[in-house]
């Protein structure tokens, strides 16, 4: 095994560049054992970091010397496989961190008049998306940017000549038994990440896991593409990453690489440690640290005791739910949500007294989630779906139309008259359930750029396909043969509905379960009423919603040119 000593000169917002011997057998290893020299910004433990606390920089390195990728100019591209450990640690993890870092193959290790921010410092506005680019990168987002259509502010995702993924997935792994399990990329913690490219199946696959777990054997995302046309003979190897407004420090703190073989995996017990931002230290006297001390010692008792008591009076009070009551019995209120919706027992709403006492009439508040997505779409033990992530959600009472707000939620799934007016409902809430419905029957995003124009936004061609009387055509290949089509057909069609551009054709949720549960069909002219654009007497009758009229508009469009 060869072994490598790497020279740094890191100057940022200027170009990292790695030195060593020739890798002829195309393989060298990097256990953050390195060799400073000038202004190398290296921890004393040996690690580098890409990036530093400046706003708006972009810093990169690259092994020096150029490895053959190519027997000939025309050939087919060798296998390879590499792998590192990263870390991305930010001062304050509650605010937007920037911007990511990217493992980068490319024809030259000079990149110049790059950009930062969401452009990772790999390309600029101009040249994105060039295929004169010739560069392979895997990119580990931390920002979610709008303009190049990032499923997250937490994903994994293979570019090819451009910040436009090819294809990507929110951050984690997948344990032996298929569960899957979430990882933050800007905790801070140390995570290895693997990318393989077997050259007879060309298909590139890239894993990501934490250092305390063994390499999953299936792949967070699998690329199935011939990548020799996006390749030179000879490639050079290494790594990219930029700060925006907020920034945060990209460390490496291992990397092995190999040409026709599997990279060596890399010995945890090896890694520098990961510096992490401290808060100041202020010096305080003996005597006020002492009484401080003490006067916290007893606060902390005394709040200890207080919860326990709290706790033992309450779990002699709490009412034991039995398996059965779970499953079968009513549901049950707290008080203070019973509090809520009676007006505090006024009586205005009061309905009668009876031999129990006093009834009252209450109405709970509507939930308005306004980022429904698969990313949000959670699986228990039993593979029961669980809407997750309530951060953007809101309440509002019965017949109260909600406050207008900022648009909130994410690109593809955001309603027409939501993007309009900012006026979430749950109506919206319906639009962003049919598109999932959509996503997840067809197996593809709600919008793809590089797609056919006909293909681009998925509910349009999805209706396109219904219109030519071929609506399975969209039907994932994934899914196999092995299906009831009239199942599949409602979906797609329901899914449709449901994310019919005008709002007041949408049905309630209580409608699109009847439908999925065959208590109800759909409407039998449910293609005329998917085409429409406004709302007409007939139409309205067949959905049974309030009248309304809605100016024609597919707001998605307008973001089909302008992203991922």
């Amino acid at each position: 095994m060869m072994k490598l000593l790497i020279l740094l000169i890191f100057f940022f917002p200027k170009n990292v560049v790695c030195q060593g011997p020739d890798p002829s057998v195309g393989e060298f290893n990097f256990n953050g054992l390195l060799y400073a020299a000038g202004s190398a910004n290296l921890n004393n433990n040996g690690l580098f970091r890409l990036t530093n606390s400046k706003t708006l920089t972009s810093g990169q390195v690259f092994y020096n010397l150029p490895l053959r990728f190519k027997g000939s100019p025309n050939g087919n591209v060798f296998s390879f496989s590499t792998t590192f450990v990263f870390a991305i640690v930010s001062k304050d993890r509650s605010v937007i961190k920037g911007h990511g870092l990217a493992f980068v193959l490319s024809p030259t290790k000079s990149l110049v008049n790059v950009s930062a921010t969401q452009f990772l410092g790999l390309f600029n506005k101009s040249n994105i998306g060039n295929p004169e680019n010739h560069i392979v990168a895997v990119e580990l987002d931390t920002v979610q940017g709008p303009e190049v259509n990032d499923m997250d502010d937490n994903h994994v995702g293979i570019d090819i000549n451009s910040v436009v993924s090819e294809i990507a997935a929110s951050a984690g792994y997948y344990k032996d038994d298929g569960a899957f399990r979430n990882l933050s990329l800007a905790s801070g913690d140390s995570m290895q990440l693997w990318v393989e490219y077997e050259s007879k199946q060309k298909r590139l696959n890239v894993t990501l896991h934490p250092i305390s777990v063994l390499k999953p054997k299936i792949p967070l995302i699998s690329l199935q593409r011939d990548l020799s046309p996006y390749f030179l003979e000879s490639m050079y190897v290494g790594f990219t990453s930029s700060t925006g407004t907020f920034t945060a420090s990209h460390y490496i703190l291992a990397w092995n690489f190999k040409i026709n073989g599997t990279a060596q995996d890399i010995d945890a017990t090896l890694l520098p440690e990961v510096p992490r931002f401290k808060k100041p230290w202020i010096q305080t006297p003996k005597g006020v640290l002492t009484v401080s001390l003490t006067t916290s010692g007893v606060t902390l008792l005394i709040v200890l005791t207080l919860g326990l008591w709290l706790f033992l009076k309450r779990e002699k009070i709490l009412e034991v739910l039995e398996d059965w009551e779970v499953q079968y019995g009513p549901y049950k209120f707290a008080y203070k949500d019973l509090h809520t919706a009676t007006k505090g027992f006024k009586d205005s709403e009061l309905l009668g007294k009876g031999g129990f006492g006093k009834v009252y009439k209450g109405t709970l508040p509507v939930i308005i989630h306004r980022d429904i997505k698969p990313a949000n779409i959670l699986l228990d033990g039993d593979m029961n779906a669980k809407l997750g992530d309530f951060g953007l959600a809101k309440l509002c009472d019965h017949g109260m139309d909600p406050q207008t707000s900022h648009v909130a939620g994410t690109f593809g799934y955001i309603s027409p008259e939501l993007a309009r007016t900012g006026n979430a409902s749950t109506s919206s809430d319906v639009f962003a359930l049919g598109v999932v419905m959509l996503e997840i029957t067809c197996g593809r995003r709600p919008i793809l750029s590089r797609a056919s124009h006909s293909e681009v936004v998925l509910t349009d061609w999805v209706l396109e396909c219904w219109e030519n009387g071929d609506i399975m055509q969209v039907l994932d290949q994934k899914i196999g043969q092995d299906y009831p089509e009239e199942q599949v057909e409602l979906v797609l069609k329901l899914g449709l509905l449901c994310s019919h551009p005008v709002a007041a054709l949408r049905p309630n949720m209580s409608s699109v379960i009847q439908y999925l549960d065959s208590v109800a069909e759909l409407p039998h002219n449910l293609l005329e009423i998917v085409k429409a654009r406004e709302v007409h007497g007939d139409t309205e009758a067949a959905v049974s919603h309030e009248s309304c009229s809605v100016a024609p508009l597919s707001f998605t469009e307008s973001f089909v040119f302008h992203g991922r």
